[in-house]
């Protein structure tokens, strides 16, 4: 029988916790008790399924150490380095890969997380970067997972959504800055938007157990979405919700801090798109007017299904 990402992860989620982990198993990023402010999170980006063969180097090295960083972003953390497993076929030109490793570390040195060491491998099948970012918490600050969500709190999404296959995929940047301003505010959950806003919104409602109200009036459509629409026949809604690479960022924010939204506040730019419900079942509500359905759980990017 194939494997699927959604079963797997729900194994893994089975185990016990490691003794030396400091929050729950299943999040974006480890944070470690030996080091409780170290930030851990590990990273894959492969040919032909985040790139294909004829990316250029500087794309790829850009996206796989970008891919990393923003599980960074998901934690609130601060960045300090970057761990590159490289592996390629024999074919692979030396100068491709050098490519591709100084863009990576261009891209880490760019928010303070340069190339600091990893390991190089000659094997057939395709090209792999597994990138490991390194990172630390902000002072004072404490671990935000994706469980920790309540009932009453408002949804955030940080920017528009939807189309980046139109080439966004492979250079965008990730949100440091804005996770680390949501940590500040006092959110109470975290993730980043890869595999497609309405599955990671699902992801993120079941590990908090609440119900998460999606309002898909107030969704922030990329206008990549709006192209990519023009050209398919799907909708940008659609595109919106279930393309994925945008890694952008979700939160939840306790509803007494929604005056950090008014204009002139620090989440003055932050959009609202819904929010959590202390309800069964669990999961994502896709609402529109007056309607209420729970999410289909189709759609978005799950390895193996």
């Amino acid at each position: 029988m194939a494997w699927s990402e959604h079963k797997l992860h729900r194994w893994l989620g089975q185990r016990p916790r490691p003794k030396g982990l400091r929050t729950q198993l299943g999040h974006d990023a480890a944070q470690i008790r030996s080091n409780p402010d170290a930030v851990l999170c590990v990273d894959a980006c492969v040919e032909g399924v985040h790139f294909e063969r004829d990316t250029p180097a500087a794309r790829v090295g850009h996206k796989a150490a970008a891919r990393a960083l923003s599980d960074l972003a998901a934690c609130g953390a601060i960045p300090t380095g970057l761990l590159l497993g490289l592996r390629a076929p024999k074919e692979t030109t030396a100068r491709r890969l050098q490519g591709m490793i100084a863009a990576l570390d261009q891209q880490g040195q760019q928010h303070g997380a340069p190339l600091v060491g990893g390991d190089l491998c000659c094997a057939p099948g395709p090209l792999g970067l597994t990138v490991t970012a390194i990172g630390h918490l902000q002072p004072g600050c404490k671990p935000v997972t994706r469980s920790g969500g309540r009932g009453g709190d408002i949804l955030l999404i940080t920017g528009p959504v939807g189309g980046s296959r139109a080439g966004r995929h492979l250079r965008f940047e990730p949100r440091l800055n804005e996770g680390r301003l949501l940590v500040r505010s006092g959110v109470r959950a975290l993730m980043d938007v890869s595999d497609g806003l309405a599955l990671d919104c699902d992801r993120l409602a079941r590990q908090s157990q609440v119900a998460l109200e999606l309002t898909l009036d107030a969704l922030p459509i990329h206008k990549d979405a709006e192209r990519a629409a023009k050209g398919d026949g799907i909708t940008a809604l659609s595109h919106a919700l279930n393309d994925g690479e945008d890694h952008e960022l979700i939160a939840l924010l306790p509803r007494s801090k929604r005056k950090l939204l008014e204009p002139g506040g620090p989440l003055a730019g932050v959009h609202v798109i819904g929010q959590a419900r202390k309800q069964t079942p669990v999961g994502l509500i896709l609402c529109q007017g007056d309607s209420r359905e729970a999410w289909s759980g189709k759609g978005g990017w799950q390895h193996g299904a």
